[in-house]
């Protein structure tokens, strides 16, 4: 919401907090996470948090519902929230307002849903269950929130189950639920990071106008300059749980005053050299063809990927992106279609191709927390793959894993910690490191970046570019973020409901005269302007 759209309530503020710090215990002592922080938050007022990882964004976010996480404490200042100290009142008290009067919108709607439970049942639970509303009449707004949100066949979507609907729609279903009870503060957590630029502007556009409805306010957590903007009248820019920059969205966006601040624009600054030369295939799809019942998922999908090249695919969710990936590698079996590694014909199941291919194409998924064994160490996950192709073990063993270690820029000694016990950018750089583990040649990445910071995306991409110089790796990069296809790409590949729409330098593609469907792609992309999606909005 940009500062013209919609003006704060001038009345007392809703949300303080004043001097407030918190702790996290680590190795049995006591470190500071945010350090004396103050603002306020007024009825009517979208106010966003940014920083990078490890900021205090959603330490704050979830202090301001009253809750420290685990092995975390208030060691000074208060929170208050309509003149309720929320850390002096009882536990009792703080229940009564969660998901009533303060409703939290996580970042992954899929790992917030029960996965056994239809959607209409878990948006109406909290109503229900606090007794603001009969099971009829809850379910009925349910409905209603669903049409305003703008979601599909609104009467019987909330008949479906977690897994039968698109992440953006169970964002927006996630969004339905936290103001189902029509609450006073709302808190945003990272609420688009994972959606493609298309799904996003809808989502942003819908959490928008259902806000200032029902005229709460919000606290928008996110490492996305460009998304903050088109949401806030006010930005609080965060470090190392500081304040680093405060003041209205235009003021900051136009001219910001801190160093930290202006290197949130990093990624939007990098982009590879073009490549002059064009290098021998490596491997070549053709005719991909794969359904998931009723679903036609890949459509005589054909891709080529040279040697030291970066093929990126874009598209919007559901365009067959992952499951090309998936084809590629070997995850998914493709009931038509050829690929070709090398010259040579591979069999389209993972488990049908000879040893020495399984190490030449290895994959890097999304998301670290649930493709790394939470149990092992970084040392026991990359010596997996180092005793499986080469049969290491003892000396050769530990002088390999720190050399790997070092290679994806990380500490040699975290390779005694769990992975619970990295950051995310930590985290997705053991991932990458099990991947080069193998030698490989051809890497697949699948939105390895999505999920983190500004900065922290920024360093990871060119790392991998600096790795695929060194060694001379293609990667085929799966992407919905434009940005990171202008960072890193030598071809692009855009896709949509399971076909390839166009293919071929990045120059070429992201430059007009664009293919329709990639022009409104392109044209989906935040732009810095706070008046981006009102221009949008205007347009339709």
């Amino acid at each position: 919401m940009s500062t013209d759209a919609g003006r704060p309530s001038e009345e007392a503020p809703l949300l303080r907090f004043d001097d407030l710090r918190i702790e996290g215990n680590s190795d049995d002592r006591w470190q500071p996470i945010v350090t004396g922080v103050s603002l306020e938050l007024r009825r009517g007022e979208f106010l966003g948090l940014v920083g990078e990882s490890g900021a205090g964004k959603s330490t704050l976010g979830l202090a301001a519902m009253g809750y420290a996480r685990p092995g975390c404490r208030i060691s000074g200042g208060r929170v208050t929230f309509d003149g309720i100290d929320l850390f002096a009142a009882p536990e009792r008290a703080r229940t009564r307002l969660r998901g009533t009067r303060i409703a939290y919108v996580a970042q992954s709607a899929a790992a917030s849903f029960n996965p056994a439970l239809r959607l209409l049942d878990q948006t109406i639970e909290s109503a229900v269950y606090r007794g603001l509303q009969d099971r009829a009449a809850a379910a009925a707004d349910a409905v209603d929130l669903y049409r305003r949100m703008r979601l599909p066949d609104p009467d019987s979507i909330g008949l479906r189950y977690p897994h039968q609907v698109s992440g953006g729609q169970l964002q927006r279903i996630m969004t339905a639920m936290a103001v189902s009870c029509r609450p006073d503060l709302i808190i945003f957590d990272e609420p688009t990071t994972a959606l493609d630029v298309s799904t996003q502007r809808d989502v942003l556009i819908a959490m928008r106008e259902i806000v200032r409805e029902v005229n709460a306010a919000a606290l928008y957590i996110t490492h996305d300059l460009a998304v903050v903007a088109q949401m806030a009248h006010r930005i609080v820019v965060l470090r190392n749980g500081a304040v680093v920059e405060e003041g209205a969205t235009r003021a900051i966006m136009a001219a910001p005053k801190a160093d930290y601040t202006k290197t949130l624009w990093a990624v939007r600054k990098l982009s590879k050299p073009e490549r002059t030369e064009e290098e021998p295939l490596l491997l070549e799809a053709t005719g991909l063809d794969l359904r998931y019942g009723d679903v036609h998922a890949l459509k005589g999908v054909s891709i080529a990927i040279p040697r030291r090249t970066t093929v990126a695919v874009v598209g919007e969710s559901g365009s067959g992106k992952s499951t090309l990936a998936r084809v590629i590698g070997g995850v998914a079996t493709a009931p038509s279609g050829t690929v070709r590694f090398d010259g040579t014909a591979l069999p389209l199941a993972v488990g049908d191709r000879d040893k020495e291919t399984r190490r030449r194409i290895q994959l890097i998924y999304q998301s670290p927390d649930t493709s790394l064994n939470p149990r092992q160490t970084v040392r026991s996950i990359l010596a997996r793959p180092l005793r499986f192709f080469f049969g290491l073990s003892a000396g050769a063993l530990d002088a390999r894993i720190a050399e790997l270690m070092r290679m994806v820029e990380l500490q040699p000694d975290l390779q005694h910690r769990c992975p619970g016990a990295l950051s995310g950018g930590q985290k997705q750089r053991v991932s990458i490191a099990r991947a080069l583990a193998a030698k490989p040649d051809l890497i697949i990445c699948d939105e390895v970046t999505s999920a983190l910071d500004q900065v922290v995306q920024e360093s990871i991409l060119k790392m991998l570019l600096g790795l695929q110089e060194r060694f001379g790796l293609s990667y085929l990069f799966i992407t919905h973020d434009i940005v990171t296809v202008r960072a890193i790409a030598d071809k692009v590949v855009v896709m949509n409901r399971g076909e390839v729409v166009e293919q071929g330098p990045r120059s070429t593609i992201l430059q007009p005269p664009h293919a329709a469907y990639t022009a409104d792609l392109l044209a989906a992309v935040p732009e810095m302007d706070p008046s981006w999606l009102d221009a949008y909005v205007a347009s339709r």
